[in-house]
């Protein structure tokens, strides 16, 4: 999938090189973003992923489509979609925000869209092109991945982009 992915990145690239685009090697799919946490919360934080992640079941997710946020004719954000494995993923993403809730991080205020980030766009504009590419690949399948838990992720940003750190991990079921 990822290998899938990167290829994508890099047609993508050809027509949109303003986009500041990710490695493959760092393509995740966020659940909720939690900012700036005081290392002695890990511990807390990672015992409520647990019990978001306790009691469901593992499952496939498969990934496919691209398109962008907030439209793919104006982007500030280029992704690629879920088509498969849509429903899981927002019940484990509805109980890491019930989890992360209740140890006081703000609530997203947004519905959850499963997704993996592939690049920001630096100067947000109307791009016809890239519009274009992402429309030819709205069907396109980049692969399927087994969902058998979730990771609590350290990211350090440099300029030569960022370095992520697994802190925790909770496995479904």
């Amino acid at each position: 999938m990822r290998a899938a992915l990167g290829a994508a990145i890099e047609r993508l690239r050809k027509v949109a090189p303003d986009v500041a685009w990710v490695a493959p090697a760092n393509l995740h799919l966020t659940l909720k973003f939690l900012g700036q946490v005081d290392e002695r919360r890990l511990e807390e934080i990672a015992a409520g992923l647990r019990g978001a992640a306790a009691g469901l079941t593992a499952f496939d997710a498969v990934m496919a489509g691209l398109g962008a946020f907030p439209s793919a004719s104006r982007p500030r954000v280029v992704w690629a979609g879920v088509a498969g494995g849509a429903p899981g993923l927002t019940e484990l993403a509805g109980r890491v925000e019930r989890a992360c809730a209740a140890l006081g991080f703000p609530p997203e205020t947004r519905p959850f869209s499963p997704h993996i980030t592939l690049g920001r766009v630096r100067a947000p504009r109307r791009d016809a092109r890239l519009a274009d590419l992402l429309a030819t690949a709205a069907r396109d399948e980049f692969g399927r991945s087994r969902v058998e838990g979730l990771a609590l992720m350290e990211s350090e940003l440099s300029p030569r982009g960022a370095r992520y750190t697994e802190r925790a991990s909770a496995r479904l079921g």
